[in-house]
């Protein structure tokens, strides 16, 4: 265990209320990443001294002028002028004001960009009883370089007295993640990849989170932090071993950002060994699981599907185990919990195998949890908050991609070359998820980068990706299994709604739309199987009914793809005996 880093830091408010304690008679406005109540608290403070004191957020200023400055319920029209800069995407200042189209009710606000200018979004507000007022909303945000030399805008502090423009303020919250960042970045690292086992990154931040009155999003400054944190420290070893940026083939280590709720503003990075321990709880009926399973679990399910067991090993040593269900169908191949924080996919696999084992034929293989390091990863993090995304449980604990791994240490994804092996199967079901809320990185720019497509829930959705001269089977597969989909109750309903949302705020989706599902799809020699079907289900942190539901689809969309496969004309393999 080695110790890089460790600081304390003054909490931002108390600093602005130190500063102006005897600016009796004066104003102070300051932006500041801190929850609503610890601004209040603040302002009451500098009150009672008499100063007129208004603390706003940095982060997500226009949904918090909505959220804590404006009558929603007395609106009958909402129009916003959003900015615009060059220093980031253009619709990176409408992304800031989601989910606002969704916690309106019946109102649809309009949204206009602005030609450029000053950071501030107008905003028009008309009220029922027919009066209106236009308000300016500063977005505080400064050009910077990052830890990979790239240039961003990224929201900031901002302090201003007596009504002038005011200047930038170092927050406590970007303090933190600066010092933190530049001490791994000068840290000696050795040569090669892995550089650590488990590099932690400990923090803990006096800000609560706020879950708002919509769908699955909240406002966690927490969980930004997690995300920064992670997202940036890849790169920056994706920078040092000379790959490209975003890089999925990149093994650094287990990168793992522990944020918590604390008195204060602290952080602690260190290298740790890695970890064996594997989370224990209760079992739950599979149908009906409305959160995540245990490992152990995991295990007693795949135990009950008949046929030949296989494994693999994972980094730390842990088992990844299969099975093979000989048949006389054509056969599938199915996987879940590559990337083990999207959680619904592992049900679904399980499910989808366990139904299938009882029908004559049938013929597959089912490897429900690949990534066993990153999922105990996930549950260790989830203990403390159960409601992020923990993308720091993504990926292996050698912090690379299973799917990208080539070479002859395949560890993880040997038990896909196997699977491939054992059964022949020209089509691999691949269960995924993705962010059931807003995912965002403030001090990075905001908007994730090489991950911008995934920054919002747009639904539901399917990715089919086909070697060439595949292409016609590839279509007719995602045709059948949409249909499918498409009568499961609620789900285009629960598509559509997202879907809207999505376009408000962000703009087109990028995707076809097949039988109401968005579907992408296209030519890739890149997996040794032809057909490979994606799911992406919005299931990072999604719990009860909802989680049933995602993890329903992940099963039917399986059983679905089964099914199709049965009946498309594929080309024959060599050795096939002719039908």
């Amino acid at each position: 265990m080695t110790l890089i880093h460790e600081n304390r830091f003054e909490r931002t408010l108390d600093t602005l209320v130190s500063r102006f304690s005897d600016a009796s008679g004066q104003s102070v406005e300051a932006w500041t990443f801190d929850d609503e109540n610890s601004r209040r608290s603040a302002e009451e403070i500098l009150r009672s001294r008499g100063a007129a004191a208004r603390f706003r957020s940095a982060y997500k200023p226009l949904l918090h002028f909505f959220l804590e400055e404006v009558d929603i319920a007395s609106l009958s029209a909402a129009h916003v002028v959003y900015p615009w800069h060059g220093a980031c995407p253009d619709n990176r200042f409408l992304l800031e004001a989601y989910p606002l189209a969704g916690l309106l009710g019946d109102i649809t606000p309009t949204f206009e960009v602005a030609a450029g200018g000053a950071l501030f979004y107008q905003v028009t507000l008309t009220r029922k009883d027919g009066q209106s007022k236009t308000d300016r909303v500063f977005a505080p945000n400064r050009v910077h370089t990052d830890f990979i030399g790239e240039t961003l805008l990224s929201p900031t502090g901002w302090v201003a007295i007596n009504g002038e423009a005011g200047q930038r303020l170092e927050t406590d919250y970007e303090a933190l993640f600066s010092s933190a960042m530049t001490a791994i970045v000068e840290h000696p690292w050795g040569a090669s990849e892995p550089y650590f086992d488990e590099l932690n990154i400990s923090v803990t931040l006096p800000i609560a989170d706020r879950a708002l009155d919509f769908g699955e999003e909240v406002v966690s400054l927490r969980e930004a932090l997690h995300e920064d944190f992670y997202f940036s420290l890849l790169e920056v070893f994706q920078k040092k071993s000379g790959r490209p940026i975003g890089d999925r083939g990149l093994q650094p280590g287990q990168v793992i950002p522990e944020i918590r709720v604390g008195e204060a503003a602290t952080v602690r990075v260190e290298t740790r060994p890695l970890s064996n321990a594997e989370a224990t709880g209760e079992p739950q009926v599979l149908a009906s699981a409305t959160a995540p399973i245990f490992a152990a679990q995991v295990r007693n399910e795949l135990a009950e599907i008949e046929g030949e067991a296989f494994e693999a090993r994972s980094r730390i040593g842990r088992v990844i185990e299969a099975r093979y269900h000989k048949g006389t169908d054509r056969p599938v191949m199915i996987s879940g919990g590559q990337h083990p924080n999207e959680t619904t996919g592992i049900i679904g696999a399980l499910r989808a195998a366990q139904t299938l084992a009882k029908r004559p034929g049938a013929h597959f293989t089912v490897s429900p949890l690949e990534n066993p390091d990153g999922y105990e990863v996930h549950k260790r993090l989830c203990i403390d908050n159960p409601l992020h995304m923990h993308h720091a449980a993504r990926y292996t604990a050698l912090g690379d991609d299973l799917e990208y791994r080539s070479g002859d240490r395949l560890l993880e994804k040997a038990i896909r070359v196997e699977a491939e092996r054992l059964s022949g199967a020209r089509l691999h079901v691949n269960l995924h998820g993705y962010p059931s809320h807003e995912w965002t990185r403030p001090l990075s720019g905001y908007v994730p980068r090489n991950f911008a497509m995934w920054t919002l829930p747009k639904g539901f959705f399917l990715i089919m990706r086909h070697h060439a001269g595949w292409a016609k089977q590839g279509e007719r597969l995602v045709d059948e299994v949409s249909r499918r989909l498409a009568a499961i109750p609620g789900l285009i309903e629960y598509n559509d709604a997202q879907i809207r949302l999505f376009e408000t705020h962000a703009g087109a989706t990028g995707f076809g739309v097949v039988n109401g599902f968005p579907v992408l799809i296209s030519t890739d020699d890149r997996h040794t199987v032809p057909l490979t079907l994606i799911t992406e289900y919005p299931d990072e942190t999604i719990y009860g009914k909802s989680f049933i539901d995602g993890h329903t689809a992940q099963m039917e969309t399986v059983l679905a793809a089964y099914d199709a496969l049965q009946t498309i004309d594929v080309p024959r393999q060599e050795g096939e005996p002719v039908s």
